[in-house]
Order: C-alpha cells, then structure tokens, then sequence
C-alpha cells in the first residue's frame, strides 16, 4: 500500500503517474484561526485541484480571525467554507486519510498530536503568530500580510516539487526542508 496515493507504471520511461485523486493536506495550530487558515486557503487555491487542504487546532478559538478572512478576501480567495474546529475531526472514523501534515505554529508542533491513519508525511513551518500582535488595526493588518507572504512562499516551494518522482523519504526531506528556509 502507498500512503501517497500514487500508482507507479511499468513504463518504459520508468515515470510516476498520479492518480487523479487529489492530496489530502491538513494544516495544524493551536487554535485555527489565522495561521492555518489562510494555509488551508491558500494551498486550495493554489493547489489548483491537485490538492484538498484542511486545517484544524488543538484547542480551536471558535472563529476565524477577521483579519485573517480580510487578507484572504482582498486576494479573491474563497472564505465560507472556512471555520475554527478542532483537530479530531480528522482523527475519526470517516474523516477524509491524510497524505500531509503541516504543522505552523510551534506550540502545536509540540502537543501530542492524534494518531493519524493512514501514516501521512508530517512537516512543520513554523511562522509567527499575526493574531498576537498588539498595536492599531493598521499594525495588525501589515502582520497578517506579512504572514501570508511567509505561508504563500512556503506552500508555492512545497507545490513545486514534483511529488510523483519522490518517494516517501524524499518528499520528507524536502518538507522538512522547506520549513527551515528563511522566511
């Protein structure tokens, strides 16, 4: 069984081709209301049908952040289907089988995650929280934005990499990798 979902052919050109089935990626943070969201919306935008992202937090606020939802909106983004939940969700019986899993906040990246079925690959992109800034409206929004570049850089590396010619160790790696660039 290949957790990635990848058929590979017995073609003469020994390439890898991938099932038509998109990814499944799921972005974790604490509490799922800024960071991880606009993860998950970016990589469903960007991702352009090669991958379903979703993201969830260990103790969900509730809501998602406005200005989290401003930044999203100012690019076009969809934004309805976004919402604060919480991790286990995706750790029930009948939740959608992970091929990825990103962590971005470091408080996260050290709980006690959910055993995950299916084994995914895990990664974590640490990025500073633009929900804890304090100052005026106008503060808050330049951190947003400026956290979304980080994410969006990140994500286009990680979509970037021809994961159909990888196998599981190497995809690793380069996850891994990614989440030390400098931001």
């Amino acid at each position: 069984m290949n957790d990635l979902r990848l058929v590979t052919l017995s073609l003469p050109d020994k390439k890898a081709k991938a099932m038509t089935t998109p990814f499944n990626i799921l972005i974790l943070c604490t509490g799922n209301s800024a960071r991880s969201i606009l993860a998950e919306a970016l990589f469903n935008t960007l991702g352009a049908g090669r991958f379903k992202a979703y993201s969830a937090g260990s103790h969900p606020t509730g809501r998602v952040n406005p200005f989290a939802i401003e930044q999203l909106r100012s690019l076009g983004y969809p934004v309805d289907d976004l919402r604060s939940k919480s991790w286990d969700e995706f750790a029930q019986p009948g939740a959608p089988l992970m091929d990825f899993i990103v962590t971005v906040c470091d408080n996260a990246a050290g709980e006690v995650c959910p055993l995950w079925p299916g084994h995914p690959i895990t990664a974590h992109w640490g990025f500073p929280d633009p929900a804890s800034v304090i100052g005026t409206d106008e503060e808050k929004r330049a951190a947003f934005a400026q956290t979304l570049r980080q994410i969006r850089n990140r994500v286009q590396l990680f979509l970037s990499l021809p994961l159909e010619t990888l196998d599981r160790m190497a995809i690793q790696s380069r996850m891994q990798a990614i989440g030390k660039d400098p931001l």
